[in-house]
C-alpha cells in the first residue's frame, strides 16, 4: 500500500473475525489499489456501477478518505483479488446524545465465493467497526428476498424503506 492515504485503521476490524476467514482469505479497509485487484466487478455482483475508471475510482477513494470517521468500506481479498466488498458509513446525530448510528450498505459477494460464509464475515466485521467507532446501532436496507440472510446476521425487520429518485427512471438493476 506503500504512502497513499488510508480509508480507516485495520485495527476496527475485529482480530476474531479476521482470523475465522477460511484459509486463503483476509479482510482489511479498501485501498487505493483495489481497482486494479477487481474491486468493481465484485460491486457488479450487486448492482450497476457504471463505467468507473481509476482516475474516477481514485478521486472518490481520496474524497472518502478526507471525509474522516463516516466511510468504512472493508473488502475481502482472496488470490489478488477481491472476492467480496462492504460499507459502514457513519451518520452523525443529535439524538441519542449525539450519538453515531451506522449504515450498512453494498454488501456483495463474488459468486464463486458465495455460500461460504463470507457475507456473514463480512456483517460481522462491519459491525465490529461500528461498535469500535461509537455507533449506537446498524441499519440497513434490503429487499425481501435478502430478509432471511440478514435475519441470520443478527438483523431484524423494523420499518418500511421509502426512497424518492431524482433521476430518469431505469429497470431495477441500473436504479440501485
Amino acid at each position: 500500500m506503500s504512502d497513499s492515504p488510508v480509508l480507516f485503521s485495520a485495527s476496527l476490524i475485529s482480530s476474531e473475525i479476521a482470523n475465522s476467514l477460511p484459509d486463503g482469505f483476509t479482510i482489511r479497509p479498501l485501498e487505493r489499489g483495489d481497482y486494479a485487484k477487481g474491486f468493481f466487478d465484485c460491486l457488479r455482483v450487486l448492482t450497476w456501477v457504471g463505467d468507473v475508471d481509476e482516475a474516477q475510482f481514485t478521486e472518490r477513494y481520496d474524497e472518502m478518505v478526507e471525509a474522516k470517521n463516516t466511510y468504512y468500506f472493508v473488502v475481502i481479498e482472496h488470490e489478488g483479488r477481491i472476492a467480496g466488498t462492504g460499507a459502514l458509513v457513519v451518520e452523525k446525530k443529535f439524538i441519542h446524545g449525539r450519538g453515531n448510528c451506522g449504515h450498512i450498505e453494498e454488501i456483495s459477494i463474488i459468486k464463486e465465493h458465495q455460500g461460504r460464509g463470507l457475507g456473514l464475515k463480512m456483517i460481522q466485521a462491519l459491525d465490529s467497526v461500528a461498535v469500535n467507532v461509537g455507533c449506537y446501532k446498524n441499519i440497513l436496507n434490503c429487499g425481501p428476498q435478502n430478509e432471511p440472510f440478514y435475519v441470520k446476521c443478527g438483523y431484524h425487520n423494523s420499518g418500511i424503506e421509502m426512497s424518492r429518485y431524482f433521476e430518469a427512471e431505469r429497470d431495477a438493476y441500473h436504479r440501485g
